[in-house]
This record gives C-alpha cells, structure tokens and sequence, in this order.
C-alpha cells in the first residue's frame, strides 16, 4: 500500500509551523524537506524518522520500524503528537 496525498497533505500540515515544507515522491511514497533537509520519509501512511541520536531520549518509547525491505530502523512518529514534533524539529532543525 503506498502513501497517498492526503495523508502527505496532513503531515505537511502538522509541520509547517515557520518551517519551508516541500516533499518528493520516491516509489510510491513520499520523502519530506523540513527547511531543505530531508527529515521524514512517508510509507504507507506511516510517517518514519532516522534514529538521530539527538532525539534518541524523546523518542525512546516510541515504536521503530522498517519503511520499507532492505532499510535501517526508523523511529515512527506520532504526527498528531504537536508538542513532541516541535521538540524534535528545535533539535534537528
């Protein structure tokens, strides 16, 4: 199952926030670019992030998963989660 716009649509949404927001399909889901870094990667309308040892601690119970055969382990981020995507993108950003 591939992401589709609207869910690309809503996480871009969520971020956007004083942030330049733009995103790439690749294969059928979907690479995001918070200020011209590329930050999140969007499979099956799961929103992943690398495990930056920056944000290891806000993130340490979170639940990791592989975007896709052949990938490192992300974290997956809670993109409804406001607060916490706002503390990661002051770090990372």
């Amino acid at each position: 199952m591939a992401t589709n716009i609207e869910f690309v649509n809503h996480v871009c949404e969520q971020i956007k926030d004083k942030n330049i927001i733009k995103y790439r399909k690749m294969f059928g889901e979907y690479l995001v670019y918070i200020n011209e870094k590329p930050l999140l990667l969007l499979c099956d309308n799961i929103v992943y992030i690398k495990m930056f040892e920056e944000i290891k601690q806000l993130m340490e119970n979170s639940t990791t998963g592989f975007p896709y055969k052949g990938a490192k382990e992300h974290y997956i981020l809670d993109i409804d989660n406001k607060k916490l995507i706002t503390k990661i993108l002051n770090i990372l950003i």
